[in-house]
Parts: structure tokens; C-alpha cells; sequence
């Protein structure tokens, strides 16, 4: 074991892969010589060659293209959209060929894609650099999504990606880059690498897509949430005392249904926490699940605690995001209901 943070275990995944499979390649805006604008990609170019690990021009259409071609005729490319803001040029690509390849050609083709990008807020970057756009992503049939929350999941998700024989979205909440937070924004943990989720096994494994983990048990209500979330959620049951069982999703799609049933069958209440704007974000499909699977079961109603439904607004990040004070709201209400 060694102790990562999430951009090390990301690094290390590319790189054991890479010396496991020479037909995985690394490309994107500043990935090589420089290594990613995160530093995700370090050390890359140097141990594997420019024509493994090499830089591509400012063109996200381009970068997929490429990669769904070269994944269609053998390669396993792993490619980087520095932002996910900057996903929209390239989005026809992956809604309309990555992710329908394999039935458009009958099983001819499939398209073993990874698709990188860093998802979120919390870096002061604005509305062009921390949107999170997993609803536009999960509504496609044909494609896997995935939100780590921590550097173990972060290898092992990544490393399970690129292993897949279809196409992959990873977001990588920015937030947790350098490892997580007490829940309050403004208050990173600085003994990261102490914590029993920072050790990450170096060599090869893999987080199965599709499972979800139950980060911490508990018997009141039912957590539903993912990436940067999962630590907001952890401060508002111990600042409300509220015994909450918090599953991280880990993959959206395809979404871990048996999980959900279990918990929320067995709690009674659910409260679901994401950082995107609240109407038709991913919330609403889980609310949807609960409703189906849990209903009679459920003993107040399905509550959400979301980002605003307005463009990100920059000098307003930290109230923007679901802090601790309106999920311990919310954890009340439904308790009290």
C-alpha cells in the first residue's frame, strides 16, 4: 500500500496500465510534456514515449473523434477534457458515435473509450470551469459513468475503465485532487494521507463499475450522494447527530438499484445530495428510484439538497453548494416528517 492523494492514484492507474497494455494511449490539451493541467499525466511522456502519452490541439471534438476512430480499430485510448465545462464541443461525438457504436455496427465495432474530465467546484474557477454535467451524461444509453470520491476508488474506477470494452465517462471531482474536506469548504483535512481512504494499493486492481459502497452505515435515513458530496454528507450526521447510512454511488450508469432497495428499504428515508443545479439533475432520477422500489416502505418523503438552478455563480461558490447547515435541514425535516 501507499498513500496517494487523487491525482497520485490517478497517475498511477495510467501509468500500470500503460505498462500492462501497449495498446493504451494518453492524449489530450497539455497532457504530456506538462503533464496535465492537474498533474494528472505526469511523468508519462517521459517513461512511455511521445507516441504513447502526446498533447493534442485545443479541439475537445477533435480529441473524442480521434479517440472513438482509434478505439474502434484496436488502440485503448484514455483522453482528457481538461475541464468538463469544455465537454460541449465534443459532445456529438460521444452522444452520437462513442456511445452507439457497438449497435450501429451490430457488434462489429465497440469502442473501449475512457474520457477524463475534472467535474466540480471549489477551485474559484467560475462558470466555464466547474460545472458539473453528469445529468447530460447519464441520460445516454451506451455509455458508463463514473464519480470517485477518494484516491482508492479513483485508481481502481479509472483502471476498470479502461478495461471496459465500451465507452467510460470518469469525472473527477476537482475538489478532492488533494484530498477531501471536513464538509465545510474551507476546511481541508490536512493528515489526508493518514486516512485509511489515501492508501491505494500501487500495483494492479480494479473497483468493479456499477457497485456502489456504503461509506458510512447507519439506521435513521438513507444517503444518496457521490463524489464531493460524500464528505458533506459525513459532517451533517455528526453535526446533527443523526445516525445517516451514506452510500457513494461511485458509478451513476449503470446505477447500483440493489444497493438503493436495501438501504432505503430498510431505513425508511431518503435525502439525496448532489452539487449540479437541482431541476433534472441526477437527484431527480434517483428520487424517481426510491419512489419505484421503496415506496411502500418510505416513511416521509424523498428530499433533495442541490446546487442552485441559476449559472454557476462565481463570487457565490460556497453558498452555491449544498453545505453542511442545508443537508442538516434537511436530515431534520425528513426525520421529523
Amino acid at each position: 500500500m501507499a498513500r496517494m492523494t487523487m491525482i497520485e492514484a490517478i497517475q498511477n492507474a495510467h501509468d500500470v496500465a500503460m505498462e500492462r497494455d501497449a495498446s493504451v494511449v494518453v492524449f489530450g490539451e497539455d497532457v504530456g510534456y506538462f503533464g496535465g493541467v492537474f498533474r494528472c499525466t505526469a511523468g508519462l511522456q517521459k517513461k512511455y514515449g511521445s507516441h504513447r502519452c502526446f498533447d493534442a490541439p485545443i479541439n475537445e471534438s477533435g480529441i473524442v473523434g480521434a479517440a472513438i476512430g482509434m478505439a474502434a480499430y484496436g488502440f485503448k485510448p484514455v483522453v482528457e477534457i481538461q475541464f468538463a465545462d469544455y465537454m460541449y464541443p465534443a459532445y456529438d461525438q460521444i452522444v452520437s458515435e462513442a456511445a452507439r457504436i457497438r449497435h450501429r455496427s451490430n457488434g462489429d465495432f465497440t469502442c473501449p473509450l475512457v474520457i477524463r474530465m475534472p467535474t466540480g467546484g471549489g477551485i474559484f474557477g467560475g462558470q466555464t470551469h466547474s460545472q458539473s454535467p453528469e445529468a447530460l451524461l447519464t441520460h445516454v444509453s451506451g455509455l458508463k459513468v463514473v464519480i470517485p470520491s477518494n484516491p482508492r476508488d479513483a485508481k481502481g474506477l479509472l483502471t476498470a475503465a479502461i478495461e471496459d470494452p465500451d465507452p467510460v465517462i470518469v469525472l473527477e471531482p476537482k475538489r478532492l485532487y488533494n484530498g477531501p474536506f471536513d464538509g465545510h469548504y474551507d476546511r481541508p483535512i490536512a493528515a489526508w494521507k493518514k486516512h485509511p481512504l489515501g492508501e491505494v494499493d500501487d500495483g494492479h486492481f480494479t473497483t468493479p463499475l456499477g457497485k456502489a459502497a456504503i461509506y458510512r452505515p447507519g439506521s435513521d435515513l438513507t444517503v444518496l450522494t457521490y463524489g464531493t458530496m460524500v464528505y458533506v454528507a459525513e459532517a451533517a450526521a455528526h453535526e446533527t447527530g443523526i445516525d445517516a447510512e451514506i452510500i457513494d454511488l461511485r458509478t451513476l450508469l449503470p446505477l447500483d438499484m440493489g444497493a438503493i432497495e436495501a438501504s432505503v428499504a430498510r431505513t425508511g428515508r431518503c435525502v439525496i445530495i448532489h452539487e449540479a443545479t437541482r431541476t433534472s439533475g441526477f437527484g431527480a432520477e434517483l428520487s424517481a428510484v426510491v419512489q419505484e422500489l421503496c415506496f411502500y416502505a418510505l416513511e416521509a418523503p424523498v428530499t433533495r439538497v442541490c446546487g442552485w438552478d441559476t449559472p454557476y455563480p462565481h463570487a457565490q461558490e460556497w453558498a452555491y453548494f449544498p453545505g453542511p447547515d442545508r443537508v442538516a435541514a434537511a436530515f431534520r425535516a425528513v426525520m421529523e416528517a
